[in-house]
């Protein structure tokens, strides 16, 4: 509480800016203010606002209204009563109801004089009540008086006619004299200590100082840090620094023996370690903040943060999307790391608006203010019970958000032993798992393209591929001119696409299974291809022939009937040679040139000339992954796919064995793939000279990389555990469930058995002792030419899935034939369960036949 309260009925500017730093002030109505925060508003009984207008006033901020008995009960029950001061002559005070006493927070007292011992019976009156007490008297009350007020808790008010800048004198008392008056220091030197808070930075403490009347009537004054030091006297901050200091507040304690002055730090900081504060740095919002204010004048050409401020559309873009994501998190961790990401684009939308966490507080207590209350409802267009337009609200591609191109390409560090079970299972989420999100975006495309078919796909194809086309299916005899390949390529092509085939011909299932169960009951399984398969092929920030061959090899070796590629042109609408070659190889009855959600729709339902297939198959993005698995589950669609595949992943388990450049480049290997690729490295007992020298090479091969850029994004997000032994790395790892695993450790072949779910696992590369190669099968072969199939489960989803092979392109059939022996010997069996259950239909079907045999 403040030791006066000033009642404003002169408007001295250099009065009323050194009583701001103060406390709050009295303000008469009519008042013309849009915001009243710091404001008491006497509402007397010479004015007659209605209740709406004393409701609007506590709307704009006001702290309180202060209202004469006839208006008061008139909202009592309407208004907080913590909103409310009750204006009483002290002569009336016992005539307040028990109820009006409840209704309000304190009273105001109009006295003749200030007597003590009368306004300490009112204040027993008003029990727990605040009491502030305006002398009729045209003398200013004494700093003694005020002292004595203070010691009953109770608060004068003086009229701002009564106060002066000046030496205080009969008619007017020195604003710093009446600040002062209740102050009382316990050490012998007379000095108050002082905690200097930030008001810029959420009440955060800078440092701990000393105060004397002399410095505290000059901040007073001046609006300015002025502090005493006990070694120089009279210290006022920044003098010579320039690290000067705005004073928004001085506050006494609830003891009146010490202060805090609320400051906007100026210049370097606080701290003579030309740090903000003497405790410690910066962190979270207030660090944030600090940093976006530098980067806005000093970020370089070209990086992100800059972008953002050049660009107001991209920073628009990202607030609405990460609020988006936000509204779909469900996890307490998911909340607490979108929210995170919203706050970040927030703040750097008002820092390029001039706008301070200052601002944004002050319009945070205004809001906390109000009275009144709007219902609440989103509006119309944020609203999902708002009818959607017939035109479908198409979303805009995803925009990147690289890190600064200058800081090092770093993994983030973790020790698995000082994990908690909360953090670890933080760790084992993907950066970017929002399905919910993403299949709410990619629902009106799915929409769009079965409403619209081929014209929809050619407007979602210059959308998003950039490219004109005038029609999205080419079908086979595929033109020569369309297949034109470097001949080393073709060759490489070739080779490879003989050895997946050997592999997935190996894998055929072409023999019946036939089983006896019982005398006279054979039961049989035989296989059969299924007909028409989607296979999709991402293209994009990369070509990819080699999914084409995973894809097209098990459906051709299986004897689908029909396979439709799908891949997105190139902006003059092609398709990649490499990509058409393949196509020719597998036999493909269609390529259509779309990618993204948009193709994956048209598998599902066909179109005008893109035919209806049975199961679609094939990696992809988060769209493409989001749009399977809405299609898989509608049953017009009718449609299965091989797994949700999202984002390449890879883990690494390394140990003192490894070869850190090796560790690099396999790492490096799976990160080239998009900015939402994660990679993991499980380091075995790696001590910090091996972990250093794999962070190093990372970094630099990384660089050497013509997809630098999506490296530097991808590894970002990825992690660096570092474990004890190698049980503790397989159990991370079995519980990551990684696409690819690559052991790079001692006795590796060994350690497979250990392996309980990954998508495919690269043994090797050797063991330094004996210089001995075990074996050696890296990923970039498996993902390639050496015949296992890399299209495989991610996401964690290898623990239920198996990679694409070819039994994925096949579907079984069960068949059984029964003798009349047999039948005698099972029927009454059947008839027995189906009595069970109560189906009468099913033991009738076999007792006729009983009976007829």
């Amino acid at each position: 509480m403040a030791p006066f309260l000033p009642l404003l009925d002169t408007h001295d500017p250099a009065i009323l800016s050194a009583l701001s730093r103060v406390g709050p002030v009295i303000r008469p109505i009519p008042s013309t203010e849009s915001e009243l925060l710091d404001s008491f508003i006497l509402v007397d009984s010479n004015t007659s606002p209605n209740n709406d207008d004393i409701i609007s006033y506590l709307d704009r901020g006001a702290e309180k209204v202060i209202l004469s008995l006839p208006h008061a009960s008139e909202v009592i029950g309407s208004v907080p009563s913590d909103r409310i001061l009750l204006l009483l002559d002290v002569a009336n005070a016992s005539a307040v109801s028990g109820k009006t006493r409840a209704g309000v927070s304190g009273v105001l007292l109009k006295s003749p004089s200030l007597e003590l011992d009368l306004i300490t019976s009112v204040s027993h009156f008003f029990s727990g009540s605040s009491i502030y007490v305006l002398s009729t008297s045209p003398s200013p009350p004494s700093s003694l008086t005020i002292r004595e007020l203070s010691s009953v808790g109770a608060v004068p008010v003086l009229p701002t006619s009564q106060l002066t800048l000046g030496p205080s004198n009969p008619s007017q008392l020195n604003i710093a004299d009446a600040f002062l008056a209740p102050l009382r220091s316990d050490r012998p030197d007379g000095l108050f200590p002082t905690v200097v808070s930030s008001f810029a930075q959420g009440g955060r403490s800078l440092g701990l100082v000393y105060s004397s009347r002399q410095s505290i009537a000059e901040s007073i004054v001046s609006g300015k840090g002025v502090y005493h030091s006990r070694r120089h006297g009279l210290w006022r901050k920044g003098e010579t620094s320039g690290a000067t200091q705005d004073v928004i507040r001085i506050n006494l304690d609830c003891d009146t023996d010490s202060l805090e002055f609320s400051v906007v730090q100026q210049g370097a900081g606080f701290c003579h370690l030309n740090r903000p504060s003497c405790f410690s740095d910066l962190n979270g919002l207030a660090a944030l903040e600090s940093t976006l204010k530098s980067r806005l004048d000093t970020a370089p050409e070209g990086s992100y943060t800059k972008r953002l401020f050049n660009d107001p559309d991209l920073l628009r873009s990202k607030v609405m999307e990460e609020a988006d994501e936000l509204c779909a998190a469900e996890t307490r961790e998911q909340v607490a790391f979108e929210a995170a990401d919203l706050l970040y684009f927030t703040l750097a939308r008002c820092v390029s608006a001039g706008v301070s966490l200052v601002d944004i507080e002050r319009n945070l207590d205004t809001k906390a203010r109000k009275v009144s209350r709007r219902p609440g409802n989103a509006k119309a267009r944020w609203s999902s019970k708002s009818s959607s337009s017939a035109e479908p609200l198409l979303p805009p591609p995803a925009q990147p958000s690289p890190p600064d191109p200058n800081a090092p390409i770093r993994m983030r560090k973790y020790t698995a032993s000082s994990l908690s079970p909360l953090e670890r299972a933080q760790l084992l989420r993907r950066p970017v798992l929002k399905f919910d999100s993403m299949i709410t975006k990619v629902k009106p495309i799915v929409d769009y393209v079965r409403a619209q078919g081929d014209a929809a796909l050619l407007e979602l194809t210059a959308k998003f591929d950039k490219a004109q086309l005038d029609s999205t299916v080419v079908l086979p005899p595929f033109a020569p001119e369309t297949m034109q390949l470097d001949g080393a390529v073709r060759s490489a092509i070739d080779v490879a696409y003989a050895n997946i085939r050997k592999f997935h011909e190996a894998q055929a299932s072409t023999d019946t299974l036939v089983v006896e169960t019982m005398p006279g009951v054979v039961c049989s399984r035989f296989a059969r291809p299924i007909a028409r398969v989607g296979l999709y092929v991402p293209g994009g920030t990369a070509v990819l022939p080699s999914t084409a061959l995973m894809l097209g090899i098990p459906a051709q070796v299986a004897g689908c009937h029909e396979i439709v590629l799908a891949t997105p042109p190139r902006p003059n609408g092609s398709i990649s040679p490499e990509v058409m070659y393949v196509a020719h190889l597998v036999g493909a009855s269609a390529v259509l040139k779309a990618g993204g959600a948009q193709a994956v729709a048209a598998l599902a339902y066909g179109t005008q000339t893109v035919p209806k297939v049975d199961k679609i198959f094939g990696p992809g993005n988060q769209w493409v992954t989001a749009a399977k698995m809405l299609v898989q589950n509608d049953t017009d669609a009718l449609v299965a796919i091989d797994m949700p595949a999202g984002p390449s992943e890879v883990l690494v388990i390394a140990d003192r064995a490894c070869n850190p450049a090796h560790v690099a480049a396999d790492l490096l290997s799976q990160a080239e793939h998009g900015i939402d690729s994660q990679v993991v490295l499980v380091a075995v007992d790696l001590p910090q000279s091996i972990l250093s020298d794999v962070e190093t090479q990372v970094d630099v091969q990384a660089r050497a990389l013509d997809r630098v850029d999506i490296i530097r994004e991808s590894v970002a997000k990825s992690i660096i555990v570092m474990v004890d032994d190698i049980d503790a790395a397989l159990a991370f790892s079995n519980d990551y469930a990684p696409e690819h695993l690559i052991l790079h450790i001692r006795n590796a072949a060994d350690a497979v058995v250990g392996v309980q779910n990954a998508g495919s696992v690269f043994v090797g590369p050797f063991s330094p002792e004996r210089q001995v190669v075990i074996r050696s099968l890296l990923p970039s072969c498996g993902d390639y030419a050496s015949g296992t199939n890399h299209t495989l489960p991610t996401n964690g989803y290898a623990r239920q899935f198996s990679g694409v092979n070819t039994l994925s392109f096949q579907k079984h059939i069960t068949a059984q034939e029964l003798t009349a022996d047999g039948l005698k010997a099972l029927g009454p069996i059947v008839a027995t369960l189906a009595d069970c259950e109560g189906l009468q239909a099913h033991a009738n079907a076999v007792r006729i036949r009983l009976g007829s045999a």
